[in-house]
């Protein structure tokens, strides 16, 4: 019998966990349909951009995605220690970044007068939107039901679009975490709609490797297709690689990102017999083949502690 979701999540283990949800039959809803031919590949760009918008708004850092044809991964850490932190104007504004909110609470941002038993109801739906913020199933439910929607609107029909509930893995050794994120990365390479990880589509191995992607815009056409409140969160970046250990607090994973890019490549180059794809073998090395020195990729795996130093800067002044 299926374990409750509150006894497979538990921080005090560890933080990462991976999060797999299919479509409904494992059709290709979110790829091309070889029944009718009809193509849903733009279906994968919501779900990307959905992913990258929650991150940015819930207390949670994605260090590896994919999204297939009719399912995606996700490697997430969960930080809900960072929700305590917000002020609680903020996490209303950020639940309001999301959802349209209580009316009371729509009367507080807007300024209008409210008595001491109002305010104090505000605070209470402050508490409540505090804990959805850092738990993993609200997350989930905010990335699964708006795509959902948006893809029975599209298709002028009603029903699940998503087969149940998502799955979820913890990864409770750095072993784990590492294997994890390169299975997740290799996923187009194993389905053989892509030869390469830096020639995937909707997958954060080309995001790290492609600093022409531009998030921000993407997530700007995100919401507006999806008539949500004005985005005023500051984006955040992929969890990066910090390469070694060191004293004081540490966000971002323990590994160098060339090493990663590395232990990928050699990973994708072994062939398996359950799947249908893998790296040739003839092909260059993976740093020769993206034609960037190692000096170039010391300064962009370090450029992650800046990134998201600005991210938390920037949150700073909002919450002052």
């Amino acid at each position: 019998m299926p374990r409750p979701r509150t006894e497979q999540i538990s921080v005090a283990n560890t933080p990462f966990y991976h999060v797999i949800s299919r479509c409904v039959r494992r059709t290709f809803l979110c790829g091309e349909d070889r029944a009718t031919g009809r193509s849903y590949e733009h279906r994968r760009a919501w779900i990307e951009e959905r992913i990258r918008l929650l991150a940015s708004v819930f207390s949670m850092d994605v260090a590896a995605y994919s999204v297939m044809s009719n399912h995606y991964h996700l490697v997430i850490k969960l930080s809900p220690d960072d929700v305590q932190l917000w002020s609680d104007d903020e996490v209303l504004a950020r639940w309001c970044c999301l959802h349209k909110g209580p009316m009371l609470v729509q009367r507080y941002q807007r300024g209008d007068e409210l008595c001491g038993a109002e305010i104090q109801r505000v605070f209470q739906y402050a508490d409540e939107f505090r804990a959805r913020l850092g738990d993993l199933s609200w997350f989930m439910k905010c990335l699964n039901e708006p795509i959902a929607r948006q893809a029975n609107r599209e298709d002028q029909c009603t029903g699940h679009f998503w087969e149940s509930r998502f799955k979820s893995q913890p990864l409770d050794t750095e072993e784990a975490l590492l294997s994890c994120m390169a299975y997740v990365d290799l996923n187009p390479v194993r389905a053989a709609i892509a030869d390469t990880p830096e020639s995937s589509a909707h997958t954060s191995i080309k995001e790290r490797i492609s600093p022409q992607f531009d998030l921000a815009e993407a997530i700007r056409k995100q919401t507006e297709q999806q008539s949500l409140n004005e985005f005023t969160v500051p984006l955040k970046p992929l969890l990066g690689f910090e390469g070694v250990i060191r004293k004081g607090f540490q966000r971002g994973i323990l590994f160098g990102f060339e090493d990663y890019l590395e232990l990928v490549d050699f990973t994708g180059r072994i062939s398996r017999d359950d799947k249908r794809g893998a790296i040739d073998e003839k092909a260059l090395p993976i740093l020769e083949r993206l034609n960037i020195d190692p000096g170039q990729w010391c300064e962009r795996a370090t450029r992650f502690e800046a990134t998201y130093q600005d991210y938390r800067q920037s949150r700073r002044r909002r919450a002052a």
